[in-house]
């Protein structure tokens, strides 16, 4: 699993990296630098955190489902 952390984070950095070079270098395809590292954050680092962060946890636990709003409701009532 420390895998996919590292994974992550060196395409985050190479995201960030390229989306600040394209703003500072003055190239022809820096425009091209910044919509790499957008996309590069929102289809690549995005889902591999997501489901770092993710895994092994019930997501029925997160969802709103009617014995969720009824612990809810219960729990207001008691404080």
């Amino acid at each position: 699993m420390k895998l996919l952390k590292i994974i992550t984070f060196i395409a985050l950095i190479a995201s960030i990296s390229s989306i600040i070079c394209g703003f500072i270098l003055k190239v022809d395809f820096s425009e091209k630098l910044i919509g790499f590292g957008v996309v590069g954050l929102f289809l690549v680092v995005f889902p591999l955190f997501s489901y770092y962060r993710w895994k092994g946890k019930n997501l029925k636990d997160y969802m709103l489902t009617k014995e969720n709003l009824d612990k809810m409701r219960e729990n207001q009532k008691k404080q």
